[in-house]
C-alpha cells in the first residue's frame, strides 16, 4: 500500500502542525491533496477552524465538512459527539471515500483526533486507519527560541495547565515541563511559578505560526502582562539534573 496516497475506505489522522501552512509534512500534504472527504474541527466557540486555514492552499475539489466539538471536561458529552461523527466517517468510508481529518499540531497530542480515532477503532478495521504525525506547540514554541528540551536523562513532562496544583506537584518532577493551554489562568499559574522563583525560567508563545496574532515571550519575569489566547503553550525549564557530575563520581 503506498501510504503517501489517501486509499479508498480509509480513515487518516492528519496533523497539520501549530497553524503555519509552511510548517505541514510533505507527506500530510499530499494525503490532503488526495483525500475525498476533509474533515476540520472546529470549537463551537470560535467562527472558523484554523486547522482548515492552515490547510487552505491545499484545499481544491476536496469535500469539505467542519465537525463543531464542546469546549467542554464533560466526558460523556464530548464522547457522545465523537461518537455520531464517527458514525458518519465510517459510513463513508464503507461507500469508499478516503476521509482526511487535519488537527493543529500532533494527532495525538492534546488533540480531537484521538477521540473520533478511539471511536473508529469499534466501527473499522484497525488497518484502515491511519495517523500522520504533525508539529506539535511544545515543538514550536522550543524552536522560536532555540531552546534545548532536553539533554541526557532530564525528564521532560507534558500536561495542561488547568489544573494549577497538579502543575506545582509536576515541579518536583521534571527538568522541563511544557503546560498546554497555558491561558486558562494565566494569573495564577504566574503567581505559582514567582512562589517558586521560576518565572525567569519560563517562557510561552501564544497563537504560534498565526502571523499578527502570534506573542513570544521569552522571559516571563519581564513581561507587561496581557490577555492571551487559549493556543498558549508554556515551557518552564526547572533544573538539570546533573549527570555530568554523577558520571564523574
Amino acid at each position: 500500500m503506498d501510504i503517501n496516497k489517501t486509499q479508498a475506505g480509509h480513515f487518516y489522522a492528519v496533523g497539520v502542525g501549530p497553524g503555519d501552512p509552511d510548517l505541514l509534512t510533505l507527506r500530510a500534504a499530499r494525503l490532503i491533496k488526495d483525500a475525498d472527504v476533509i474533515l476540520a474541527p472546529q470549537s463551537k466557540k470560535s467562527k472558523t477552524s484554523l486547522a482548515l486555514q492552515a490547510i487552505a492552499p491545499l484545499v481544491g475539489d476536496q469535500e469539505v465538512v467542519i465537525s463543531q466539538y464542546p469546549m467542554t471536561r464533560d466526558n460523556s458529552k464530548t464522547r457522545e459527539r465523537w461518537g455520531l461523527l464517527a458514525d458518519d466517517v465510517s459510513d463513508r468510508c464503507r461507500r469508499g471515500q478516503s476521509v482526511v481529518q487535519v488537527t493543529l499540531g500532533d494527532p495525538l497530542i492534546f488533540a480531537t483526533s484521538s477521540y473520533l480515532m478511539e471511536a473508529l477503532a469499534e466501527q473499522m478495521p484497525t488497518e484502515k486507519l491511519h495517523v500522520e504525525p504533525g508539529i506539535s506547540a511544545f515543538q514550536m514554541t522550543a524552536s522560536c527560541f532555540n531552546d534545548a528540551l532536553t539533554l541526557q536523562e532530564d525528564r521532560l513532562l507534558l500536561m495542561s495547565a488547568t489544573d494549577l496544583l497538579a502543575v506545582e506537584n509536576a515541579l518536583e518532577q521534571c527538568e522541563t515541563l511544557v503546560l498546554f493551554k497555558a491561558a486558562g489562568d494565566l494569573p495564577g499559574l504566574l503567581t505559582l511559578l514567582e512562589r517558586h522563583n521560576l518565572l525567569h525560567r519560563a517562557k510561552l508563545v501564544s497563537a504560534g505560526g498565526q502571523g499578527e496574532h502570534e506573542v513570544r515571550v521569552a522571559d516571563l519575569s519581564r513581561w507587561q502582562r496581557l490577555d492571551l489566547g487559549y493556543m498558549t503553550t508554556m515551557i518552564i525549564h526547572i533544573g538539570k539534573r546533573g549527570w555530568h557530575e554523577d558520571v564523574a563520581s
